[in-house]
């Protein structure tokens, strides 16, 4: 049976600041990210079946990467648990949409997370194969499966 890699890439607004850092990035800045998400496998071959041909219908992979990853971070604050309470917006109606991680949020943290996320809910016939995350524009993190195995 052939192996394909389909990709699906993503668009997301969010801010974060980076607990103790030495650099500027401690402060709350924003990013235009971009998100390549790559599954591994084998078109479906049974005829009856209405995604014949396909590994995953783009629209099934769009549905889940926006309600595991997009809809959750789009326009988010991301804070690590362990910046200062003091630090943290006091404001709940400018920042209603902050999210509190176990971890440093930084490029390669999210994309360990956006991996696990997607692994659970991803169809056992199918793989994840990779996660490239672009900060900036000539910028960006690789995950990759067979690193991680």
């Amino acid at each position: 049976m052939q192996k394909i890699r389909l990709t699906k890439e993503f668009h997301f607004e969010a801010s974060h600041a980076l607990w103790n850092h030495d650099g500027k990035c401690k402060h709350i800045h924003g990013h235009s990210y971009k998100l390549l998400v790559t599954l591994l496998g084998s078109p479906v071959c049974d005829e009856n079946s209405p995604k014949l041909g396909m590994l995953m219908d783009f629209g099934d992979l769009k549905r889940l990467v926006n309600e595991s990853i997009v809809d959750k971070y789009d326009h988010a604050l991301v804070l690590s648990d362990k910046t200062p309470h003091e630090m943290l917006p006091q404001t709940p109606q400018l920042f209603d949409k902050l999210i509190i991680t176990s971890y440093q949020p930084t490029c390669e943290n999210l994309l360990i997370e956006f991996a696990e996320l997607l692994k659970q809910k991803l169809p056992s016939n199918i793989q994840l194969f990779s996660l490239r995350l672009h900060e900036t524009p000539t910028s960006f993190a690789e995950w990759y499966a067979s690193d991680n195995a």
